[in-house]
């Protein structure tokens, strides 16, 4: 099932042995070359610190928030070796320009939903200029449809291709 952001982020993370809230999301770390959601960053309730929270510890997604185990989970950036090179990067997908392999601009990433069970991003929304949104509405990409993301902008296929890919008439069975 597909997640959008706001269901994963600025949500309260709850220990199911205390049955109590443990801390709240800040912002995912994404890793950019796969864009999965490896964990969140979360202000801890009780150290008042901005801890993490691994992907692999999240036990279940419900309306109320992020379900674990116990507040124990919760770790120092500076404890998490393998995953310092994806911290030291810092990527921020929201807010992240987007444009076609031919250079057009087509707006910023606004929105993103993932995947419940493995926590990858499966499609962007992106936000266009006013002008465009009268036209065409707001544009989601799968992410079948990426084909590079750097620091600096997100780069998508033409969209003229999406548009002449589409399903096929075929003859109707007999």
């Amino acid at each position: 099932m597909l997640q959008l952001s706001a269901s994963l982020l600025n949500r309260s993370v709850m220990s199911l042995r205390t049955g109590g809230v443990v801390a709240t999301t800040e912002t995912a770390i994404i890793n950019p070359n796969n864009l999965k959601i490896e964990g969140f960053y979360c202000f801890d309730q009780f150290s008042k610190q901005r801890l993490i929270l691994l992907a692999q510890d999240i036990r279940d997604i419900i309306g109320q928030g992020l379900v674990v185990n116990d507040h124990d989970v919760l770790t120092e950036p500076d404890e998490l070796i393998r995953l310092k090179q994806i911290l030291d990067l810092q990527f921020e997908l929201l807010g992240k320009p987007v444009q076609t392999v031919s250079k057009q601009k087509i707006g910023k990433v606004e929105d993103f939903a993932a995947d419940s069970e493995t926590l990858h991003i499966q499609k962007l929304y992106i936000g266009q200029s006013l002008l465009k949104n009268f036209s065409n509405g707001q544009l989601s990409v799968d992410r079948d449809q990426i084909v590079e993301i750097t620091n600096k902008r997100v780069v998508i296929q033409d969209l003229e291709n999406k548009a002449n890919s589409g399903v096929r008439a075929t003859a109707p069975a007999i």
